[in-house]
């Protein structure tokens, strides 16, 4: 007997003799040719934009971390491609007042050409961080306590954060929306699956989620995607003198390395052959093994 007994004329087509059946249409050589692709930088661009939408329809209140570095620049210059131009949340600088001249100017230029709702917020003094910390984790701790102060004054129960898994160890654990704790600590060992970006975007009461849209990017993505994109940047970047600085922060506790890169161009160059990690100017991060991570739990960035 038949399987199909009352087979419909959909079930007929399917079993017809292929001479019988309708001719498939035909795409010439050349419209298979301008099939639309996307090369590497357009993927880490359309993940990212799908994580600042994906934030935007699922939390209230949020805000955008603008430490003012070439990742920052980048996640905002994302930002304007999701919303069409226009960043629909505040940007937040928590501000140390120890930033070089420099990064103020830059701040001051494009806050006002981009548009931005920007909000500065100062950090607490030094005397009232935690003693027992070293002296840059100290005084990097400020941030933290300002950024803690920013919270409660403004409510966010968003932070986007321009941190890459690439840059520190500790960093390479996160999530994409990583929650964190009333204190705006954050529980290593209690992170939420992350498979088939399904994220989950539901804070714990009365706590707040850090959002990391570019994560999965690496340094040098940065410097490909801002040399393609034409994003201006901070010429404390470049070489001077035979050094430059990979990552910027506090003028106290930051160093140049050596260097010659003077463009973009060289700059990934050099980072092709380079084994020097990115963050070797930054003092904090040769202090004792576990104050970066001490901080990171605190709620550091």
């Amino acid at each position: 007997m038949h399987l199909f007994e009352n087979d419909s004329a959909k079930d007929r087509l399917a079993w017809a003799d292929p001479a019988e059946r309708p001719a498939a249409p035909q795409f010439s050589a050349e419209a298979r040719a301008h099939q639309p692709t996307m090369d590497h930088l357009d993927a880490l661009e359309a993940q990212s934009i799908y994580i600042f939408r994906e934030a935007f329809a699922r939390l209230k209140k949020l805000a955008l971390l603008w430490s003012l570095g070439k990742d920052s620049n980048v996640m905002i210059w994302l930002a304007r491609k999701a919303f069409f131009g226009r960043v629909p949340f505040p940007a937040l600088h928590v501000d140390t007042g120890k930033k070089f001249p420099e990064m103020y100017a830059f701040r001051d230029r494009y806050g006002g050409e981009w548009e931005l709702d920007l909000k500065v917020e100062p950090c607490p003094p030094l005397e009232t961080i935690d003693p027992t910390l070293p002296p840059a984790a100290r005084s990097a701790a400020r941030k933290t306590e300002g950024l803690k102060l920013a919270l409660a004054k403004f409510g966010f129960d968003g932070l986007i954060a321009g941190i890459r898994r690439d840059e520190e160890a500790t960093r390479a654990k996160e999530r994409v929306f990583s929650p964190r704790g009333l204190e705006g600590g954050w529980d290593v060992r209690d992170q939420p699956p992350e498979f088939w970006d399904q994220f989950n975007a539901s804070p714990p009461p009365g706590a707040h989620l850090r959002i990391h849209p570019i994560l999965h990017w690496t340094e040098a993505d940065i410097w490909a995607y801002t040399k393609r994109e034409n994003i201006p940047i901070i010429p404390l970047y470049l070489a001077k003198d035979g050094k430059r600085y990979r990552s910027l922060g506090d003028q106290d506790i930051t160093n140049p390395v050596a260097s010659t890169a003077s463009s973009i161009e060289e700059i990934l160059i050099e980072l092709d052959g380079t084994k020097v990690p990115e963050r070797s100017g930054r003092a904090l991060d040769h202090e004792t093994e576990d104050a970066f991570e001490r901080l990171r739990v605190a709620g550091y960035l």
